[in-house]
């Protein structure tokens, strides 16, 4: 029998739609539940423990209290033994206002779950989070423990995650019947949240953590550019700028592609964030999923500009969750743009692009084969896969 410890970073992602980039800290934690912004660790924790159901005793599950992980398990129906508490700061101290709609721990939480998990003897310890939890697991266990990320967070540069959490209960129940065995080392990269949302991405390795090996369902480190892409970027801007249709609001999506692409039309842009575009103007920098939401009812054409991301292949999911499954789903298939140079897609090494919305409907309408511009009057047709 495999144990496997489960814990949950209850507020990681949770900046992500109101375009945040992040939650580490407590006042960034504060300014989501501000504006609106939901828990999104738990429903995706939900999706990847649900895959652990059926393993009955050939695993045992130990989790935390209540948030993060016992709550989960009781929900779907999971067999569990609880371990340890929250600390002090984590369930009854000083918390930012509001989060009686969210459960408010710490990172000294995270630790103590993976610490806890680690004494526990556990063969394998799957959490909820992004960078920042992973840095978390990192302190708390090296690499003494076996790990695997459910990707939650809205920043996920490190190669500790699944491609998405149904993948990652996937990879676990395979690992507790012994079909996977193997395990690599994977980088814990992380950036400095306060540089990010000022559009300067600074990201640094932080250490690594071993993981099941099985390429096909974890996600790679994001990549850097390659020497000749501003030329190809280029090529992409003229292309795109010299087709941009009028009476069209455009959501434009992260990155250096796209960032590119509004330099050719001489337009200011939030190179981290999401801006929306009609007739040359620019109506609104750097939005929320609401916002997004908000100016989409007021057009009847809208289309979604975004890149890929490199080493990665994702187009939606990762950094830019702000444009959600219920935007995709009003947008449609046909009116998403995807601009990589092909440098970018040709360090993919054939595998798929990838999407990982949060909602298993959108994910599966995007998946299959979706055009990408790669150059001036130039398209591939790329796999898409969920």
């Amino acid at each position: 029998m495999k144990k496997i410890g489960f814990l949950v970073n209850p507020r990681a992602g949770i900046g992500g739609k109101v375009g945040l980039k992040g939650s580490d800290h407590d006042e960034t934690f504060a300014r989501a539940l501000e504006l609106g912004a939901v828990p999104e660790s738990g429903h995706k924790a939900m999706e990847a423990i649900r895959q652990l159901r059926e393993l009955g005793s050939e695993a045992e599950i130990i989790t935390y209290p209540g948030p993060m992980g016992e709550d989960i398990c009781r929900e779907a129906g999971v067999p569990c033994r609880v371990v340890g508490k929250l600390s002090e700061n984590g369930s009854t101290g000083s918390k930012p206002a509001d989060t009686d709609v969210l459960p408010y721990t710490t990172p000294e939480d995270t630790i103590a779950a993976a610490r806890a998990f680690r004494e526990q003897q556990a063969d394998l310890i799957l959490f909820a989070g992004g960078d920042g939890t992973a840095r978390n697991i990192m302190d708390a266990v090296g690499d003494q423990a076996l790990v695997l990320g459910i990707p939650c967070g809205c920043k996920m540069h490190s190669g500790v995650y699944a491609i998405n959490p149904k993948y990652a209960g996937l990879l676990v129940r395979d690992f507790c019947q012994d079909r996977v065995r193997d395990s690599k080392e994977a980088e814990v990269m992380d950036i400095d949240e306060d540089q990010f949302r000022k559009g300067q991405l600074s990201a640094r390795l932080y250490g690594y953590l071993r993981i099941p090996a099985k390429s096909d369902m974890v996600q790679n480190q994001k990549g850097g550019r390659g020497a000749s892409e501003d030329e190809e970027q280029q090529a992409i801007a003229e292309y795109v700028a010299d087709h941009w249709e009028e009476d069209t609001l455009y959501v434009v999506g992260t990155g250096s592609t796209v960032a590119a692409i509004m330099k050719e039309m001489e337009l200011p842009n939030t190179l981290l964030g999401v801006d929306l575009v009609y007739n040359g103007s620019v109506l609104a920098s750097d939005c929320t999923e609401k916002k997004i939401l908000e100016t989409m009812d007021q057009y009847e054409s809208v289309k979604v500009l975004v890149t890929v991301i490199g080493g990665q292949g994702y187009i939606f999911g990762r950094g830019n969750q702000q444009i959600s499954a219920e935007v995709i789903r009003r947008a449609g298939k046909k009116n998403i743009l995807i601009a990589a140079s092909r440098g970018k897609i040709a360090a993919l090494g054939g595998s798929p692009l990838l999407v990982d919305t949060g909602d298993e409907e959108v994910n599966e309408m995007l998946s299959g084969y979706m055009p990408v511009i790669v150059g001036y009057g130039e398209t591939m047709m790329a796999k898409v896969k969920c």
